[in-house]
């Protein structure tokens, strides 16, 4: 019928969103260079271990909790999946 969605809508709808092994407002240097989502903390860490919230801009997530990959998981109140559109 005219007024139903078409499947591809249908499907975004009710396909829940896969959760990524880190928030995906984790930022570090070495994230920017390695052009695929991180799997590992590895792919966050580099020498100087310094990551921060892409939400709040520091070392702090919204929920007041630190920005490290150890941290910023699915169990955390603030956490997004990197895959979430």
């Amino acid at each position: 019928m005219a007024n139903e969605p078409d499947n591809a809508e249908r499907v975004t709808e009710t396909t829940p969103v896969m959760q990524s092994a880190f928030c995906g407002s984790l930022r570090s240097k070495k994230f920017f260079m390695i052009g695929v989502i991180p799997s590992a903390a590895e792919d966050y860490l580099d020498g100087s271990n310094h990551c921060w919230c892409s939400q709040t801009q520091q070392t702090i997530g919204p929920d007041g909790g630190m920005a490290q990959p150890e941290h910023c998981i699915a169990a955390r109140s603030c956490y997004n999946s990197a895959f979430d559109a």
